[in-house]
């Protein structure tokens, strides 16, 4: 029995091992940067009950350093001060368009119909998205999201990240899931097989839009708004990994476990939608973590061939430690490499209870 668990050991180690060497080319990636342009460019937020964050936020995106861009404020039926916030900036900035959004019996808090009443408000062909409680890291963000637009590329994707709290284990837990994403999503991308992307830093066409019909084959889901829309859309041709550090952007991260599971529950909730060769791949990478922790606990507790066991832990977890210091580098998250181990259990263990949670019911607006 001991010996089977060990094969098994070595087997899901080695898939491990694939994924690191084979599937996640980001971390290595050496592309050129793209020359600039200056296409005309809306920037769309979707905001609800966003009065503060706007305040704080929308100051950054208005002052890039881009010579043709609107920006268009999605009022998602907000019941805060939104909608005057929004009225104030608009008095103050030509730039500023704002589309107020009516609660609609058919579309009942869905972000998605929100979102398409705001592209159809653009006035410009090339579109980026981020939301309200995130911040452009520079102000050559949308240059360099811009610049993405080029030899007839009509997806860009780009880095949402979140804000550091040095003091915060929590804080680190969720930037390692994000850089962990980040890393995964730009690498499939990066070998041609572009599955998803994240709404705080995302462009696409509004011909892209239009041509696969908007949300239409999921807009009954309440999630899903960026990762399905470039899981239906996205190929190697039309796709462009968009990471200078330029580029980036960061939000708020939750404060509290129990409010950033169920924002987890809300992302998860849409995988199951996911083209099937992409559920395999993702899977395959989520089960053989989770069975590979799982046998090492249990072959050190049988302390069967041990040396053999802590030798192959420490080869899968050195080329890990050298993934993901080599792109928390490119995406200035290096902080959190250091106790990768303790937050890739922690994760994974998460993930699960995710996953049973989903199972029994699952979450339904978007905010």
């Amino acid at each position: 029995m001991a010996t089977l668990l060990l094969g098994f050991f070595f087997l899901f180690s080695l898939i491990i091992l694939a994924f690191y060497l084979a599937f996640f080319s980001f971390a290595g990636d050496k592309s050129k940067i793209p020359g600039t342009v200056n296409l005309p460019v809306s920037v769309i937020v979707c905001a609800k009950n966003e009065a503060e964050n706007l305040k704080n936020f929308l100051p950054p995106i208005l002052d890039q350093n881009y010579p043709d861009y609107e920006v268009i404020i999605i009022n998602d039926a907000s019941v805060d001060k939104t909608l005057e916030v929004i009225e104030n900036f608009q008095a103050l900035d030509g730039r500023v368009k704002l589309v107020n959004v009516q609660n609609n019996e058919a579309f009942w808090a869905n972000k998605k119909y929100a979102l398409t009443l705001g592209i159809k408000k653009a006035k410009n062909a090339y579109l980026i998205f981020t939301d309200a409680d995130c911040a452009p890291q520079s102000r050559n963000w949308i240059t360099h999201m811009a610049s993405g637009f080029q030899e007839e590329k009509s997806i860009v994707l780009g880095y949402g990240g979140y804000f550091k709290n040095s003091s915060s284990l929590l804080n680190k837990l969720i930037r390692f899931e994000t850089l962990l994403t980040a890393i995964q999503y730009f690498s499939y991308a990066k070998l041609g097989n572009p599955y998803m992307g994240v709404g705080r830093n995302l462009a696409y066409t509004s011909k892209q839009f239009y041509d696969q019909k908007g949300f239409a084959s999921h807009l009954h889901l309440r999630s899903g708004d960026d990762d399905l829309f470039v899981n239906e859309g996205g190929n190697e041709n039309n796709t462009f990994i968009c990471h200078h550090p330029e580029a980036s952007t960061r939000s708020i991260p939750k404060k509290d476990l129990k409010s950033w599971l169920h924002q987890k529950r809300r992302h998860a909730s849409v995988a199951g939608f996911y083209k099937i060769k992409d559920k395999i791949l993702l899977g395959l990478f989520y089960a053989s973590r989770f069975f590979f922790w799982i046998l090492l606990a249990v072959l050190l507790i049988l302390q069967y061939q041990w040396q053999m066991v802590l030798g192959v832990t420490g080869l899968v977890l050195l080329v890990q430690a050298i993934v993901y210091a080599k792109s928390a580098q490119k995406l200035q998250e290096t902080d959190v490499v250091w106790l990768f181990p303790f937050l890739e259990v922690f994760l994974i263990f998460t993930q699960f209870g995710i996953f049973i949670a989903n199972s029994v019911s699952k979450p339904t607006h978007w905010k």
